[in-house]
């Protein structure tokens, strides 16, 4: 591809806010294709990068034999389509058009579905764009950058008839389906608490000095709906994951997958009864801005979701605490884990038994394509509205952690409760700041307040809920509005 000056990149934009501008607003193009079983499925990867490699080689290379085709690589930096277009080309033997702007793709009545792996402030409107455009979705998590977002992903879904499917992949795992149905058959007691871990090594990302972006990124594109900023080398490819206006630090990046198994292991579980949370970014001073620290406790009633974020792991140079990537659950007989059930007093796991579990076989994404052929929403793993209740919880925590307040924190105080496994996580999270050489008593946490929410009207309630309520949503910027209707 020839390389495109900056000028260009400009009038582009404009150009293509003005020509999309009755479509993003309206969304009246909707018309999808009825597939029969043998047409092909033709899909636009849209964030081409990082998992965005993923899509492709799925797409075009292991469902090929599925008559899965994709046409479409759309990315704001160019820097990746001759890489990309190849591998396509060298998987799925066709070349594919390679695009800046998302609204180009879907205005091509062709284009069956899109599969976003861009940044995560993107991905709502992407879906919701895309549901308006005929066009079926497979999304990365979260779903959303906020609450708000990913309700309307919902309503579009709906609306449209759209298959959104999400990529929390273990819902596509008949092991781990197993496991949810043997614990909610009562045969291991009554859950009192789900808790799900994401410990990976998060460690400083330092500090990059504004400047110009790069000729052949498209910086005012890559924003799209977060608030127009200076570019810094730290937003661009990845570490975007830690500022709050792209990103949803890592509960909303690795933790989504645990989240969501937590809440599964919840029967019929849908959004909190509250939410508090605390943590810190420690052990180093960067740029970032979310926590590698966290700590955050949901309300459902008979049981509490508790969740643990450790970004301080798996460096042996400042303290080498395993990282952990898991989920385990407390009944009241004992304590499930890794498909084995641990009795009170026991060290010797036995293995789980219970009722089958049916998931789509295929994967993630070919189970996304099975739900794209048969538009039996049974097939799919991972609806839009699975998504919003996992995303929301961590847009949830997120809430109550940013509304904090900064101090030492005694754990006499009180907010910790009596609960053993709330106490116990406290206590971990407490063990890894010391093992990086951290003096206990220095230590300033933010420790958010306990929020009430409805989770019919899904709105914060009582206490705090005016400030609360405001995180729910975004200021966005136009064009790239998620409309309020969808």
């Amino acid at each position: 591809m020839a390389r495109v000056t900056r000028r260009q990149f400009v009038k582009r934009s404009a150009a293509a806010s003005t020509a999309f501008g009755l479509f993003t607003v309206a969304g009246t193009k909707a018309s999808g294709r009825v597939l029969g079983a043998n047409d092909a499925i033709r899909i636009g990867v849209a964030g081409i990068r990082g998992r965005g490699r993923s899509h492709i080689d799925a797409f075009a290379g292991e469902l090929k034999d599925q008559n899965v085709q994709v046409t479409y690589l759309i990315d704001p930096d160019t820097r990746w389509f001759d890489s990309r277009k190849k591998s396509v080309a060298d998987l799925g033997g066709n070349e594919p058009k390679c695009v800046l702007d998302i609204r180009e793709a879907l205005d091509d009545k062709d284009l069956d579905a899109v599969s976003v792996a861009t940044c995560n402030h993107w991905h709502s409107l992407i879906t919701v764009w895309a549901c308006q455009a005929g066009k079926d979705v497979y999304v990365e998590k979260p779903i959303s950058h906020n609450v708000f977002e990913g309700r309307q992903c919902v309503r579009a879904a709906k609306k449209y008839d759209r298959v959104v499917q999400h990529g929390t992949q273990q819902r596509s795992s008949e092991g781990r389906a197993r496991e949810i149905a043997a614990l909610q058959s009562g045969k291991y007691g009554k859950l009192l608490v789900s808790k799900g871990y994401c410990c990976k090594p998060r460690w400083s990302i330092g500090d990059k000095p504004t400047e110009a972006p790069p000729s052949e990124l498209d910086f005012n594109l890559w924003l799209g709906p977060a608030p127009e900023q200076s570019y810094h080398a730290n937003l661009v490819p990845y570490n975007w994951h830690w500022f709050w206006d792209t990103g949803n630090g890592d509960i909303g990046n690795q933790g989504v997958h645990e989240m969501d198994v937590a809440r599964w292991a919840i029967k019929d579980s849908t959004l909190p009864k509250s939410v508090w949370s605390l943590g810190g970014r420690f052990g180093y001073n960067d740029q970032g801005q979310t926590p590698n620290t966290q700590m955050a406790v949901f309300d459902y009633g008979d049981a509490l979701l508790l969740f643990e974020v450790r970004g301080l792991v798996a460096n042996k140079d400042r303290g080498d605490v395993p990282r952990n990537v898991s989920n385990e659950y407390y009944t009241t007989d004992g304590m499930i884990r890794e498909g084995n059930f641990y009795p009170h007093g026991s060290k010797t796991g036995e293995k789980l038994e219970g009722p089958d579990a049916h998931v789509t076989p295929g994967g993630t994404f070919g189970a996304f394509i099975a739900a794209v052929r048969s538009r039996k929403p049974e097939d799919n793993n991972a609806d839009a509205e699975t998504a919003h209740h996992s995303a929301s919880l961590c847009h949830l925590a997120n809430i109550s952690y940013r509304l904090g307040d900064v101090a030492k924190f005694d754990k006499k105080s009180g907010k910790l409760g009596d609960n053993k496994q709330v106490v116990d996580s406290f206590a971990a999270l407490q063990d890894n700041l010391k093992a990086i050489g951290m003096t206990l008593d220095e230590v300033e946490y933010r420790v958010g307040p306990t929020l009430e929410f409805d989770a019919q009207s899904e709105r914060f309630t009582g206490d705090g809920a005016e400030q609360a309520n405001v995180l729910l949503t975004r200021p966005y910027r136009e064009p790239f509005v998620v409309p309020q209707d969808v």
